[in-house]
């Protein structure tokens, strides 16, 4: 089950780093800044349910070994809901609507909290060593 586990974890860690860091950077550098909006837009639900499950299997699968790694790893699938559902949905408003500085305030906490969970599972992780 740790192997499992350690491998639900690092691919939670290495898909969020991969998405935050590469795929948002390459669809800007590579495709007009509305096309790539747009893209992002549709990619970002997905993006939240892989995060929520990855996370949440993670935590089950540490559950009967590491009850804090088990809890941190439920921290991240539990605020990702919240996220997904009421924090996208908010950004995507504002863009609509050009509210320029709630974006940007939506936008740095969207993020903020991804470097977060990023941390979360890094943390995790030092935990199998």
């Amino acid at each position: 089950m740790m192997i499992a586990a350690l491998l639900a974890t690092a691919l939670l860690f290495g898909g969020t780093i991969l998405y935050s860091f590469g795929f948002a950077a390459f669809l800007f550098s590579a495709l007009p800044a509305d096309v790539a909006g747009r893209t992002l837009r549709r990619a970002f639900p997905h993006f939240y349910l892989f995060v929520i499950g990855t996370a949440a299997l993670a935590a089950g699968l540490l559950y009967g070994e590491d009850q804090v790694a088990s809890g941190s790893m439920l921290v991240i699938a539990a605020t990702t809901v919240p996220i997904r559902q009421l924090l996208m949905p908010a950004i995507n408003r504002a863009t609509d609507t050009g509210a320029k500085s709630q974006f940007k305030l939506l936008h740095g906490l969207s993020v903020a909290i991804t470097l977060l969970h990023i941390g979360i599972a890094a943390y995790v992780l030092s935990r199998f060593v």
